[in-house]
């Protein structure tokens, strides 16, 4: 070991042995402000006591460390800071106010070893070395800790679910299957208002099981996620089906139009791998039910159309997922109405965007130009074709037209020929 690294191991040393003095104090300081700037994590006396616990021994685990010259890479996390990270995720707690505390924290105990340090009065090199000496270990151990927290969290946030889903599948069954439910008990047991709100039903998936089994806790995440960003009146109800399954529904205290496009990014950017389903905003206990039911539909349409799309909204693909209840009649019916369109290569995939986007507009061959980003000749020549491939005029049929183009565009080349024949 170099000299300088000797001098600032001695330093370091001095530096926690009188911090350590002082450690009430320092505790003290950390937990408060930890306490002032999460506002998650007042008002629960336990919370309140038990991260005062693993402030404590946080703090006294480093001192140690640095007093010692110990290694604190390895060091799994103190006995209170795993209890603290259990009850946060029993109370769902979300993980972002625990990740912030120990960052909080970390700065506001650097602060208090480099105020002793600069007391000690050390030659500047010493000096230098040992700050570095002190961060190397703290954030080393900061990290290690972190991440065994983060685990815990998760774990136990899975275990606490599956325990409350128990009773909360069983009332949520009863009032789907449209059975006779008490709805005060109901909404108690649920901790949910059904009778007088409007609800927006969803399902959450992940398309496979995550390492570490946290599937559960990050559709939950991600459920209180969504709910925040369309400003919900009251915490959501979630309901865990399976590992990487859950029923969601999100509360509104007056019926309004719902955002897709903030739901969407809630959703995209909440969670990189999870899927959703969503239904219309509908009102009261058969509300409740309707929305689920259409939230289902889209989940079968979402299902049955692959990987590519990763929120389904009822409200936008309803007279789809409507028909795809029998996906071989479905898919006669598509083959009937668009014929020698109906097939999987790239010219009739060009000319089924093209006019798509045609009838869309109300056939106005300068609109589509616009949105396709094409001259409008080409656009007149596409829909020619389209035309002669479809061997009828464009307004015979038109609707069904419309929803054929649809029907492809969701579910793609399960609905389309190979080839002509």
């Amino acid at each position: 070991m170099a000299v300088g690294s000797i001098e600032a191991v001695k330093c370091l040393s001095v530096v926690a042995s009188n911090v350590a003095v002082r450690m009430p104090e320092v505790s003290q300081d950390v937990w408060e402000l930890v306490i002032s700037e999460i506002p998650e994590l007042r008002g629960d006396g336990i919370i309140v006591n038990t991260l005062r616990a693993s402030v404590e021994e946080n703090i006294a685990t480093l001192l140690h460390g640095f007093e010692n010259d110990m290694p604190l890479g390895n060091v799994e996390g103190p006995a209170a800071a795993l209890d603290y990270a259990r009850r946060l995720a029993q109370r769902n707690v979300p993980i972002s106010s625990l990740i912030r505390s120990y960052r909080l924290g970390h700065c506001r105990f650097l602060q208090w070893c480099l105020d002793e340090l600069r007391r000690q009065g050390p030659d500047e090199d010493v000096c230098t070395a040992t700050a570095r000496l002190m961060l190397e270990l703290s954030f080393g151990y900061i990290d290690r800790v972190s991440e065994r927290v983060i685990e815990v969290y998760q774990l136990e946030r899975d275990r606490w679910l599956q325990g409350q889903t128990a009773v909360r599948a069983l009332r949520v069954r009863e009032i789907l299957a449209e059975k006779h439910v008490d709805a005060d008990s109901a909404e108690s047991a649920l901790d949910y208002g059904i009778r007088q709100q409007h609800h927006v039903g969803l399902i959450l998936w992940l398309p496979r099981r995550p390492l570490g089994g946290e599937g559960l806790a990050r559709l939950d995440l991600l459920t209180s996620r969504i709910a925040a960003e369309l400003k919900c009146c009251a915490h959501p109800l979630f309901a865990a089906r399976e590992e990487t399954l859950a029923w969601a529904w999100l509360p509104f205290g007056s019926p309004r139009d719902l955002s897709w496009d903030v739901l969407a990014s809630a959703i995209e950017d909440g969670d990189p791998m999870a899927r959703a389903a969503v239904g219309d905003v509908e009102p009261g206990v058969e509300g409740f039910r309707r929305t689920h039911r259409q939230a289902v539909r889209a989940q079968e349409l979402a299902m049955a159309a692959g990987p590519g799309v990763r929120v389904t909204a009822y409200a936008q693909v309803a007279p789809i997922a409507l028909m795809c209840t029998n996906m071989d009649d479905t898919r006669a019916w598509v083959w009937s109405v668009l014929g020698a369109l109906a097939v999987d290569d790239e010219h009739c995939a060009r000319l089924r965007e093209t006019l798509q986007t045609f009838l869309a507009t109300g056939c106005s061959y300068t609109a589509t130009a616009s949105q396709q980003i094409l001259h409008r000749n080409t656009v007149q020549y596409r829909i020619r074709k389209a035309e002669e491939t479809l061997g009828r005029p464009l307004q015979e049929r038109r609707r069904d037209l419309e929803m054929a183009l649809l029907a492809v565009q969701y579910l793609g080349p399960s609905f389309l020929r190979t080839n002509p024949s």
